[in-house]
């Protein structure tokens, strides 16, 4: 198994910027991607970010390209998402996601608010 916490949403004005982290635990040696995901609500979950582990190739919602950036620390098996110029619209539970041969699903954390105040 593996075990995804996510931290660091809040409320933030719009034009503001934060970093979300996303620590996993387990069976950590199995992850082969990590990645973001998000949910507003009324909303079906959308894709965010995502990142190789091995290689560190990135791709990105056209909705965040050019303001999100995701990367990684692969010895403290962390992900993070760099959020600058946040949009009320980008308002929502953001989730940590991780894929494994493990789990076909993938793994997914408990979610962190984030709110964006116009």
């Amino acid at each position: 198994q593996v075990q995804l916490v996510e931290s660091g949403g809040g409320l933030v004005q719009a034009g503001g910027s934060l970093r979300l982290s996303c620590a996993a635990s387990g069976r950590t040696f199995s992850i082969y991607r990590m990645g973001w995901f998000r949910q507003a609500p009324g909303k079906e979950r959308e894709f965010v970010a995502a990142i190789s582990w091995s290689g560190g190739s990135t791709n990105y919602a056209d909705s965040v390209k050019g303001r999100f950036t995701i990367s990684r620390d692969s010895p403290k098996n962390t992900v993070y998402l760099q959020m600058n110029s946040l949009k009320p619209e980008d308002t929502a539970v953001y989730y940590c996601n991780a894929q494994s041969p493990f789990n076909e699903y993938g793994y997914w954390g408990q979610g962190t608010q984030v709110t964006v105040s116009s």
